[in-house]
């Protein structure tokens, strides 16, 4: 139990080696929040990174010529092979800290709720990473960046004030 605490606070705290030029500054990125009702349910997709198999939701940068919540949505079907129809405000947004070969750069997610209407059979990145539907509060506990579950935990929020 020791070992997994030291383990997470490391995961969360601040890389050593952050490039000056990043020090108050973040890059910007969109993720979709892919959302479904299953067995009268809410379930979130996640998504593992490639590099580190981290659990974490669809993202990637913004697209030339897309809005944001546009391109969230392309990377929500590259990645995960999840079609649906995407919020045009965002849910909010959470902060990462990208590896690089060399250093970190902090990127804002700005992140855009996609009600999923379907699971593709193939996809752009399929077999490179593992997708999961799971209970909004079960995925705040598995991703490392505290934003992220904060977000997640607003749509257990959401869900519960749908039920009363």
């Amino acid at each position: 139990m020791h070992a997994r605490a030291k383990k997470e606070y490391h995961a969360h705290a601040m890389p050593k080696r952050i490039e000056k030029k990043h020090r108050h500054t973040s890059l910007h990125q969109v993720g979709a929040l892919p959302i479904r009702e299953h067995a009268g349910s809410t379930e979130v997709c996640l998504i593992t990174t490639r590099e580190t198999g981290r659990w974490t939701i669809p993202k990637g940068w913004p697209m030339k010529g897309c809005k944001d919540p546009v391109a969230a949505r392309i990377e929500a079907e590259q990645e995960a092979g999840i079609i649906g129809k995407i919020d045009k405000d965002p849910f909010g947004t959470f902060l990462y800290w990208k590896r690089r070969c060399d250093h970190f750069d902090l990127v804002t997610v700005h992140v855009f709720l996609l009600h999923a209407t379907e699971q593709l059979d193939v996809w752009k990145e399929l077999g490179q990473r593992q997708i999961r539907w799971v209970a909004p509060a079960d995925a705040a506990i598995v991703v490392e960046e505290p934003g992220l579950a904060t977000l997640l935990q607003a749509v257990t929020g959401m869900s519960e004030m749908d039920a009363r």
